[in-house]
């Protein structure tokens, strides 16, 4: 009994031939878990050393990141946006890529007034009359302004002067620029002209010879002829777009010609770019002159003809109006000549320079701004120091130095004369007309009525848009 009680109260433990497998199981996971847990520290370690090394190097991470920056920016902003228009030759007919350079113009079509502060008080830089008054405006018949030159002789080849070597025409190249546009001027017939006489003044001043270059068709002539006031602009050599005036009256709109000068090489430009002229000669309100033939290889200088010699170009014209090719004129013209003629009792207006006074410190900054070579504007400074141009930053109580963009002027004998001699100037000299119009002035003396107005008045005048291309040169 005991003994069998004993056996009943006995636990039974099931022995199973599986269990050494088990047990080898859970050692093996045992195992994988451990080397889980030692490469999850090696990953941590890992980190670990790479987030140690970025709290190091920081500052120089960052350095570098700001100078990448740095560098990108400054390329955009030196990289001006350009297409390649594909064109002919005008002469020639070969296909040539042309680049063309585009700058956003920023002021184009503004019409809103430039005002200055006088005396306490805000102004308008340009005193324009009134829109209604405008529309009224007409030429001022009774006005015969007093002139001490009579008539104006231009020297030609059927007219020579008394002493005037004959040459044959050919483009400029080598030291002088003289040719059969120009005429061969002496330096004793230059000094002979600023010599006023009473009644005729004989001067070189373009067109000396019929074979002379810049030639205009007989079409385009005649309606140039027809002009009694004439706004003018140019563009040669593939130049600045053209820019329609703004703000004008329907008055000037009729009375006053809008003339444009292109030569082949800017038409072709433009009518790649979609400018085309209609077939009365008009882009908008400009009326479009092809002139053929340009005398000078330097476009600057083909550029200084129509600039200066209107009245040679437009020989029935009592007034006319400059505008450089980067600007806009954006006011209306006989409220213009108002403004700045009539009201003031002058017969020309021309803006001061904005920086400098002296003709010898633009002397340094045309060379430091490489606009002219240093030999040639020493040339032309040593000649006005040995004719004794005075350093006087102001001559007959008029700012000396003056910014040429914008010219409006009316046809007298005196004002005519004028612009022949700063035109035979920048023919014998440089290109750079600032230099030579305060000389043309000083020994002008008997010029009058001259209005330098102030820099607001022509920022009022136009819209600046800067030159957008460089004028091809022509080629011999």
């Amino acid at each position: 009994m005991s003994s069998s009680s004993m056996l009943n109260n006995s636990v039974s433990i099931t022995v199973s031939d599986d269990e050494p497998d088990e047990f080898v199981n859970k050692l093996r996971a045992r195992a994988r878990r451990k080397r889980k847990k030692i490469g999850l520290r090696g990953k941590t370690s890992f980190s670990h050393i790479v987030l140690k090394k970025l709290l190091r190097w920081w500052p120089f991470l960052l350095f570098l990141l700001a100078a990448g920056l740095l560098i990108f920016e400054a390329s955009r902003i030196g990289r001006r946006p350009s297409s390649v228009v594909k064109n002919s030759n005008p002469v020639t007919g070969n296909k040539t890529n042309k680049v063309v350079e585009k700058k956003p113009p920023t002021n184009l079509n503004r019409l809103d007034l430039v005002t200055h502060v006088v005396h306490g008080v805000r102004e308008p830089c340009l005193k324009l009359l009134p829109t209604e008054e405008l529309e009224h405006l007409d030429f001022p018949m009774d006005k015969v302004p007093a002139d001490p030159i009579k008539q104006v002789v231009y020297i030609t080849e059927a007219n020579p002067a008394s002493v005037d070597d004959g040459m044959s025409f050919e483009q400029h190249s080598g030291a002088s620029r003289f040719n059969l546009f120009t005429g061969n001027q002496s330096l004793k017939q230059r000094d002979e002209s600023f010599k006023v006489k009473v009644v005729d003044a004989s001067i070189h001043c373009g067109f000396y010879s019929d074979k002379g270059g810049f030639r205009i068709s007989v079409e385009d002539r005649s309606y140039m002829e027809s002009c009694k006031a004439v706004v003018s602009t140019c563009a040669f050599g593939g130049g600045d777009d053209l820019y329609q005036p703004i703000g004008m009256s329907e008055s000037s709109l009729k009375k006053v010609c809008f003339v444009a000068f292109w030569d082949e090489i800017t038409l072709a430009s433009q009518e790649a770019d979609g400018h085309k002229v209609g077939d009365d000669h008009y882009i908008g309100k400009w009326r479009i002159i092809l002139v053929k033939n340009l005398p000078f290889t330097d476009q600057r200088l083909n550029g200084k003809i129509p600039k200066m010699l209107a009245h040679r170009l437009f020989p029935n014209s009592r007034y006319s109006i400059w505008v450089d090719s980067k600007s806009q004129l954006r006011r209306d013209p006989l409220g213009v000549l108002d403004a700045l003629l009539w009201r003031s009792n002058s017969v020309l207006a021309i803006s001061e320079h904005g920086a400098r006074s002296s003709v010898y410190d633009e002397a340094k900054a045309v060379v430091k701004k490489n606009k002219a070579t240093p030999e040639e504007v020493a040339v032309q400074i040593a000649q006005y120091r040995q004719d004794g141009l005075p350093e006087d930053k102001r001559f007959n109580g008029k700012k000396a130095l003056s910014e040429a963009s914008i010219i409006v002027r009316e046809h007298t004998p005196s004002t005519n004369l004028l612009m022949c001699l700063w035109f035979n100037e920048v023919v014998r000299f440089t290109s750079r007309d600032q230099l030579s119009f305060p000389y043309v002035l000083w020994r002008f003396k008997e010029f009058r009525n001259i209005n330098m107005f102030p820099v607001c008045t022509r920022k009022d005048l136009v819209n600046s848009m800067g030159h957008i291309r460089k004028a091809k040169p022509l080629t011999s």
